[in-house]
């Protein structure tokens, strides 16, 4: 599969050695990474960039002057598709559900100063009302949720073409499950053996979606029932924090001085913690932790932040 291309993030991202929490989890010094996704360099980082790469290059080269796409109120595919906007000269358009509440903190903050127009769908589908102010603008184009789709998901077959320069001997990559082509990238380049997804519940379901657009994307049939997907991280559903995703924050945290979102990484963390514990992921060898960014979802969590407070001592 071939489509144009726009330079916007910062490559190849680091790859960095994570002894300490190997080490907390029962694991070798060697045998756990981190592939730093959220240092793509624009608009706070995150694994979104590799696909507006994609997606946008299309859209650009269809003569597009406007940009809209959907997600939560503290998406981060919304706050790097206004950050993407903003940098190619293009005006940005995010429908979220329902309406403004008491906080416009974490993305949506960064949403107005990149200046991106918001419009609250209300109870309408938010898929709908997107599709209207597309309609409005003219030369616009629509951006699928989360940049999910088999062109945006080739940012993620360069990913992982990275990640086999710099670690050829990995076993497995982590991966947080949440619009589905991110993991379909990566098992587009890798195979579905070498990909563990961790599902965030941000689809009801995941798997169709991710063997679809992966298939896609390698020109091959990939079945559902080949991917490797932990879903006992979804809790009481996608907007909660959960209190395995707060036990992974702070490890992490406490261990390599690093931050995962309370909804994404958190959790993806959270099912590596419990694939070593049940055996799925084993010392000797070498796992990749791909941390898709997420920082300023942190900062819109009022329940991640409130207990991140609830930590200090002195």
């Amino acid at each position: 599969m071939s489509a144009p291309k726009v330079s916007l993030g910062t490559w190849p991202t680091p790859l960095e050695p994570a002894p300490r929490l190997a080490a907390a989890l029962g694991l070798g010094p060697d045998d756990l990474w981190l592939k730093r996704d959220d240092l793509g360099g624009l608009g706070a980082g995150g694994n979104k960039i590799r696909k507006l790469e994609w997606t946008l290059g299309a859209a650009l080269a269809d003569g597009a002057e406007a940009v809209v796409t959907t997600g939560a109120p503290q998406s981060n595919h919304a706050r790097l598709t206004a950050a993407a906007a903003a940098r190619l000269g293009l005006d940005a358009v995010l429908v979220f559900p329902g309406g403004p509440g008491a906080s416009r903190s974490g993305n949506l903050a960064l949403d107005g100063l990149f200046g991106a127009r918001v419009v609250w769908a209300g109870d309408r589908d938010r898929a709908e009302v997107a599709d209207e102010v597309v309609a409005e603008l003219g030369k616009a184009a629509l951006i699928p949720f989360g940049g999910s789709s088999a062109v945006g998901a080739q940012g993620y077959v360069e990913s992982a073409r990275e990640l086999v320069a710099q670690l050829p001997d990995f076993t497995t990559a982590v991966v947080a499950l949440g619009s589905g082509g991110t993991m379909a990238g990566l098992v587009a380049e890798l195979g579905p053996d070498r990909v563990l997804g961790v599902d965030t519940g941000a689809l009801a379901d995941p798997l169709p979606v991710v063997a679809r657009m992966a298939g896609e994307v390698a020109e091959t049939t990939i079945d559902a029932d080949q991917l490797r997907v932990r879903r006992e991280q979804v809790g009481p559903g996608y907007p909660h924090f959960t209190e395995s995703s707060a036990a992974a924050l702070t490890l992490v945290a406490r261990t390599e001085g690093v931050i995962l979102d309370p909804i994404y990484t958190g959790r993806a963390m959270a099912g590596l913690i419990a694939a070593v514990k049940d055996g799925t992921l084993r010392p000797g060898d070498k796992t990749v932790f791909i941390h898709t960014g997420g920082l300023p979802g942190f900062f819109g969590n009022a329940d991640a932040v409130a207990y991140a407070e609830s930590q200090l001592t002195g």
